[in-house]
C-alpha cells in the first residue's frame, strides 16, 4: 500500500474515531505542506474506490470499512470475528492463545454484531480467523495449519 494511503487509513487510529470528518483527513495527508489538496482529494477518492473508506454526510465525513482496518494488518495480525454467545468462537480463540505466545502474533476480536456491514459480510458464519487480510480458518481451527500460516509470515 502506498504510505499516503497509508496514512489516510492511520488517521483513523490517531483520530480514535470510527468516522473522521473531511477535512481532518485531508489536513493530515496534507501536513507539513507536502501535498497539495487536489492529491489529498484524490487518494481519498481512490480509498472509496477499493471500499477502504466510506463517504458518510455526503461526503463531509468517511468511516473506515472492515477491509480498510484489515489494509492495516502486520504479519502477524490476526482478526477473529465473533459474537456473544458462541461457543464454536470461543473455542477457536482458545486454541489460538497458545500459537498467539509462541509466535508474538497479535489477536483482535470483532463482534460482527457490532454494525449493519459486518452482520452483512458473516451473519451467522462465525468464527471466521483472518491472518493480515487473509481468510485461514471458519467455525473450527487446524492448529498444525495455523502454526504453518504463522511461521511463514513471520518469516516475512
Amino acid at each position: 500500500m502506498n504510505p499516503i494511503a497509508r496514512a489516510a487509513l492511520e488517521a483513523f487510529e490517531a483520530a480514535g474515531a470510527r468516522v473522521v470528518p473531511r477535512t481532518a483527513l485531508e489536513d493530515a495527508l496534507a501536513a507539513g505542506g507536502a501535498l497539495c489538496r487536489e492529491t489529498c482529494i484524490g487518494v481519498l477518492d481512490d480509498l472509496v474506490r477499493e471500499n477502504l473508506i466510506v463517504a458518510e454526510d455526503g461526503g463531509a465525513s468517511f468511516r473506515r470499512t472492515e477491509r480498510g482496518r484489515l489494509a492495516l494488518a502486520g504479519p502477524l495480525d490476526l482478526t477473529l470475528y465473533t459474537r456473544a454467545g458462541c461457543h464454536l468462537c470461543e473455542e477457536m480463540k482458545t486454541a489460538l492463545q497458545p500459537l498467539l505466545r509462541e509466535f508474538g502474533a497479535r489477536l483482535a476480536e470483532v463482534d460482527v454484531d457490532r454494525e449493519e456491514e459486518l452482520r452483512a459480510l458473516y451473519g451467522n458464519d462465525v468464527p471466521v480467523l483472518f491472518l493480515r487480510a487473509r481468510k485461514v480458518a471458519k467455525h473450527r481451527l487446524d492448529a498444525v495449519q495455523m502454526r504453518k500460516q504463522l511461521q511463514i509470515a513471520g518469516e516475512r
